[in-house]
């Protein structure tokens, strides 16, 4: 009896599925849903070279420590690395007495407590300290930025789809409204203290554009500081702080790779030799 019923429950089940699955086929060909400007307009992030894309990359250091300039100069104002630690630096070239002047003339004063009087005070950094977040809350950081919080820039290649690419494609993509898109859809007028940029996913965004002019870092090195020449910089900057260990993994793969492969050759010859007397 139990059987039955059972069948009959799940036949009904079917019988509701089949039944919201035709319908909503039939209205969707009907009425199609009306067309987004973010649909319309929302571009993909355009390809990115770096020494560290595919599963044989490794990190270009001194690009490294180039975007490391550009984060320090152009970024840090408002962005911050929490996960990211001034000796981390010496895994991207920089020797421990680079790495300590580095973080003593860090503009931004770690939180600390005065000993004397128990209050709370600030200190200049040190090697052992993660970079300090420039505003004290989020509060301080949205009422400094037209009520837009800046997102700390540690894993934001990870928290992207595309990483890289959307990084460097973000801050290359700032421009003036299409005449197109206000013609299609005249109430997506980019709002006061907003700018337009076709990779972000509303297409407008609160960050005025942090690149604005070739020249705007001076290169140590002598590279010539274009406004992509920067972005692709702070973005491969960007892939290490989210993944440090990205060339041991790459490294411990590929080694994988050549044990299973001699495993499975190691295996088949055993499995020749044992069955080799047997008729098939």
């Amino acid at each position: 009896m139990v059987r039955p019923i059972g069948a009959l429950v799940g036949l009904g089940f079917v019988f509701v599925l089949l039944f919201s699955l035709i319908t909503g086929a039939v209205n969707f060909i009907k009425e199609p849903p009306a067309p987004t400007v973010e649909h319309e307009f929302h571009q993909h992030p355009k390809p990115v070279e770096l020494a560290s894309n595919g599963p044989l990359g490794k990190f270009d250091r001194q690009q490294l420590q180039r975007g490391f300039q550009v984060y320090k100069e152009v970024c840090a104002a408002c962005h911050s690395l929490h996960y990211v630690s001034f000796r981390d630096l010496q895994d991207i070239g920089f020797s421990e007495a680079e790495v300590k002047a580095i973080a003593k003339q860090w503009p931004i004063e770690v939180p600390s407590v005065n000993p004397d009087t128990g209050e709370a005070a600030t200190r200049k950094a040190e090697a052992a300290d993660k970079f300090p977040n420039p505003y004290p809350n989020e509060v301080a950081a949205r009422a400094a930025n037209n009520n837009a919080f800046p997102p700390d820039l540690s894993l934001m290649t990870k928290a992207r789809h595309d990483g890289a690419a959307y990084v460097h494609s973000l801050l290359t993509g700032y421009q003036a409204q299409p005449a197109e898109l206000l013609k299609q859809f005249p109430d997506a007028k980019t709002g006061a203290g907003l700018h337009y940029n076709p990779y972000f996913a509303n297409l407008n965004i609160a960050m005025p554009p942090p690149l604005a002019a070739d020249g705007q870092v001076t290169y140590a090195d002598g590279t010539k500081a274009t406004i992509d020449q920067m972005s692709t910089d702070v973005s491969a900057f960007l892939v290490w702080t989210a993944e440090p260990k990205l060339e041991s993994r790459h490294r411990t793969g590929v080694a994988v790779v050549i044990f299973l492969l001699i495993a499975t050759g190691l295996a088949f010859m055993a499995y020749r030799n044992v069955w080799s007397g047997m008729k098939h």
